[in-house]
């Protein structure tokens, strides 16, 4: 491992990227007395977490919930610490209501351990001691979040801060480091109970990118968990915009620079070191080289490929080719498929949960339209005009079949005209209540968010790529971090705060502290 490092703080770092993982590791720097610079392709800021608005509906992009509001949850932390206030929001409770094929009455994910726990007794029988496991995993693996980790570790303070997170109450997690979901269902026994594993299925494909086979243990403990009190999952009010909107505040008031519209096409490196960035200014065209050697890059692992020009040529440096190997050798990451609808509040159903979870077919794989993601808007929450609402549906699909196809837009036409036909079947859907309706693929998020391939959330949390396996916030060149969804600890708003924090304080290490 490397030796810690005190250097005189950098003239400027650029961050690349505009989504919560980058606004976050800006605001932070920038209250900390660094001078940032922050570029996005985008009109605004926000990246998958984004907002955008028709006919009177504002839409979210992608994420559609956050946790980490509660005291002591990261969001609330970073934003103490900014000075800046929460947004307003309310639990979502339950956190999700799940319909299985044929079923018509779904399996809700309460927030009240209770309540929660008496759902799945009454769901899943037979199960208990999977569950009890679990909830005793979550809660070791939350207090090792808690003491702020640095995964995987890469020099000795990095190390440091690990052993520091490791005490006796989270010892437990060790002998499970190794383990799938998978695996425990079938020490249980369980594993051929096909609603119980649907379900989790369904859910972990969600937060972890992958299956419950495929999904590290200690990663869904912590994915399955965090929707109980005194944790849960929250519903802004406005929109998501408003952690960005809140984010650049900050940025801004303290010194920071944000640029929307502005490319970053190359990084530039000599001798294995930042030297600076190649901008193209979006609307006149302009290009220039801003000179930087410290730049954090949110973005996916095969975009930082492309940024650094390895496609074509690649350094004959041993670690720089065991990296470019890693990333090439990742599994194909899935898009999404959304619509997105503005209807009249009679097309929803009383009592209808902010977010449900649907699948068609239990012979057809998770994904393409055979399961559904859904976020409902409810009355005053901002999204929608008085007596209407908002529907957004996602599904996982496969990027390829979206790039470089002369009928994309009959495909694009046919999995809209899927998707509602399926939500017409708990929704009312008709061309009386719909009111606006337009869809985004894989070509939609790589056009507005940047993202290679317009993929979504990560590399997966599979044992290979999760925590003290994932690949790290510094990368083999020196002065280029990575934050974000393809680091620890994962997708979602949170998340990426998560990687965002462990970036500043890493470089708070690296550098010696400002003269006052």
């Amino acid at each position: 491992m490397k030796e810690v490092d005190n250097l005189p703080r950098p003239n400027m770092v650029i961050v690349i990227g505009a989504g919560i993982g980058g606004l976050t590791t800006a605001a932070l720097l920038a209250h900390r007395g660094y001078s940032v610079l922050v570029l996005d392709q985008a009109i605004v800021p926000g990246g998958c977490a984004s907002t955008f608005k028709r006919k009177g509906f504002t839409f979210d992009v992608g994420a559609t919930q956050v946790a980490g509001l509660e005291p002591g949850g990261i969001h609330h932390r970073i934003f103490s610490e900014l000075e800046i206030d929460l947004p307003a929001a309310t639990f979502c409770d339950p956190a999700c209501a799940v319909f299985l094929p044929g079923e018509t009455q779904p399996i809700r994910v309460w927030r009240d351990p209770e309540k929660w726990q008496q759902e799945r007794q009454e769901q899943f029988p037979g199960s208990e001691k999977f569950w009890q496991l679990m909830g005793t995993l979550f809660e070791a693996s939350w207090r090792f979040q808690s003491r702020d980790p640095i995964l995987p570790p890469r020099n000795w303070w990095d190390l440091v801060q690990l052993v520091k997170a490791l005490r006796l109450d989270t010892m437990i997690t060790l002998p499970f480091t190794l383990l799938t979901v998978g695996d425990l269902l079938r020490i249980y026994g369980i594993d051929n109970d096909r609603r119980l594993k649907t379900f989790l299925d369904l859910q972990l494909k969600l937060y972890s990118q992958v299956n419950a086979d495929e999904t590290a243990l200690l990663y869904a403990a912590t994915a399955l968990g965090v929707s109980q009190s005194p944790q849960g999952l929250y519903h802004l009010q406005g929109s998501m915009q408003v952690l960005s909107d809140r984010l650049v505040a900050s940025l801004k008031r303290d010194g920071g620079t944000l640029l929307m519209g502005h490319t970053v096409e190359a990084i530039e490196t000599e001798n294995r070191q930042v030297v600076a960035v190649k901008i193209r200014d979006q609307k006149t065209g302009k290009v220039w080289r801003e000179t930087t050697d410290l730049v954090v890059a949110n973005v996916t692992v095969q975009n930082i490929v492309k940024l650094l020009g390895w496609e074509n040529h690649i350094s004959t440096d041993p670690l720089d080719r065991i990296y470019h190997h890693r990333i090439n050798k990742l599994p194909p990451a899935s898009g999404a498929f959304v619509i997105y609808l503005g209807v009249d509040q009679s097309a929803i159903p009383p009592e209808c949960p902010p977010h449900l979870q649907f699948l068609y077919d239990y012979n057809r794989p998770i994904g393409e339209n055979n399961s559904l993601f859904v976020s409902v808007s409810h009355p005053g929450d901002g999204r929608a005009p008085h007596g209407q609402a908002t529907i957004i549906a996602s599904s996982f699909t496969d990027t390829q079949q979206w790039w470089h196809n002369p009928d994309y837009q009959k495909l694009k036409h046919e999995y809209t005209q899927q998707a509602i036909n399926r939500l017409s079947s708990y929704f009312q859907l008709t061309p009386e209540t719909i009111i606006y309706s337009c869809a985004a693929t894989p070509r939609t998020f790589a056009r507005y968010t940047a993202r290679d391939q317009g993929v979504v959330g990560g590399v997966g949390q599979r044992i290979s790529t999760f925590g003290p396996f994932g690949f790290s916030n510094r990368t083999p060149i020196n002065g280029l971090w990575l934050v974000g969804d393809c680091t620890h600890p994962g997708e979602g708003t949170a998340g990426v705060s998560y990687s965002a924090l462990t970036v500043v304080r890493q470089l708070e290490n690296q550098f010696t502290p400002p003269k006052h």
